[in-house]
């Protein structure tokens, strides 16, 4: 990882300017933030990757070389075949599609009747060995989550590439000629739509339907349901905040559209994140920042199942204001319909500790 991208690490925790977001949680009268039932086993197969996106919290790319190994993907399969509460595996990276597990994790998880979502950025599709991946994946009825940040070619690319719109919208009409996105057909086919900059996504539903409207009047394109997610301000993002000069506008953006409606449908409270080395965590963007389960369990070689973890305690950092922003944000999408405003939040200069100083600016969108 460059220098650059750890500073941006560091620099995007409120914590360095005096904002805790479990003293936030305090507050509002939810801490500590405590796991329900895991029902999602999470695993990162690994970084590589064949884009290297501008909002990408993985920092994936296709020189990128921690790719989960067999060993850790058969630890993680015995594990799920112990742990009866998960009932779906979320298949991310990277790429996933290019671990040479992926295909052995989707048929043992659907052999244990397990419910299986492959997070897929379309243009992996074009790679050499992935004629038949649609295919595959209909055959196993996997849950296909799709990245389109947009219905038109300029901000896809401006956030994926050069020609990554005209792949994208290939490898959407490959998926509705296997039945994805298609009435009756049992094939589920989501798109995701990630803010271009500094900004929180718009109301989901809203923009769900003008992407069915665009998409199906240009391309004759059909899916299931748009899920909007915020930028978490790590990683690549975090850099590209720093270098523009708008990272504390950022994350005040995040903080005073704090939203108490979104913290009961957090993912990491039903959700086990696995990293392509074997580490647990309590969600990915966590796995990412390197921050320890609040349970203190390491690895999957320490656990036998995810049951337990009922009911223990989520670590959190400030990263976590993205999750709880206006409508709430989850790889699910949004977590609640009702989005907030700035004059529904505390005051943000009550959660610097002892400060009485104003952390952020009170601001809008």
């Amino acid at each position: 990882m460059g220098a650059a991208v750890a500073s941006s690490h560091r620099n995007a925790r409120a914590e360095d300017r005096g904002i805790s977001f479990a003293r936030f949680l305090g507050q509002q009268g939810f801490w500590p933030l405590a796991r329900t039932t895991v029902t999602t086993l999470q695993i990162n197969v690994g970084k590589l990757c064949n884009m290297a996106c501008h909002h990408c919290h993985v920092d994936a790319g296709p020189k990128r070389t921690e790719v989960m190994p067999k060993s850790v993907a058969e630890r993680a399969v015995g594990i799920l075949e112990r742990s009866p509460s998960v009932r779906v595996v979320d298949l991310t990276g990277g790429a996933p599609e290019l671990n040479p597990n992926f295909r052995w994790l989707v048929t043992e998880a659907r052999k244990l009747g397990r419910r299986v979502v492959d997070r897929c950025n379309l243009t992996v599709l074009f790679e050499a060995g992935m004629a038949d991946m649609p295919e595959f994946l209909a055959a196993n009825t996997v849950h296909v989550v799709a990245s389109l940040p947009c219905y038109q070619a300029e901000n896809v690319e401006k956030q994926r590439g050069r020609g990554a719109f005209e792949k994208s919208i290939e490898a959407l009409k490959r998926l509705n000629r296997f039945g994805y996105g298609r009435p009756d057909s049992g094939l589920e086919l989501d798109l995701v739509y990630n803010p271009v900059g500094a900004s929180l996504p718009p109301p989901q539903a809203e923009l769900e339907a003008r992407y069915r409207t665009e998409l199906s009047r240009q391309f004759g394109i059909q899916f299931n349901r748009l899920l909007t997610i915020t930028n978490m301000p790590i990683a690549r993002f975090a850099h590209f905040l720093e270098r523009t000069g708008k990272l504390e506008a950022y994350m005040s953006l995040l903080v005073n559209h704090f939203n108490p409606r979104t913290v009961p449908e957090l993912m990491c409270r039903s959700l086990v994140s696995v990293s392509w080395d074997g580490r647990l965590f309590d969600c990915d963007f966590n796995q990412m920042l390197d921050i320890p389960m609040g349970a203190g369990t390491r690895t999957i070689w320490e656990v036998d199942s995810l049951d337990p973890f009922a009911g223990t305690r989520v670590a959190v950092g400030e990263h976590c204001f993205g999750c709880t922003a206006g409508a709430g944000s989850s790889c699910a999408g949004a977590l609640t319909e009702e989005r907030s405003t700035p004059g529904q939040q505390i005051a943000t200069g009550q959660v610097a500790a002892g400060s009485g100083r104003r952390v952020f600016s009170r601001g809008g969108r």
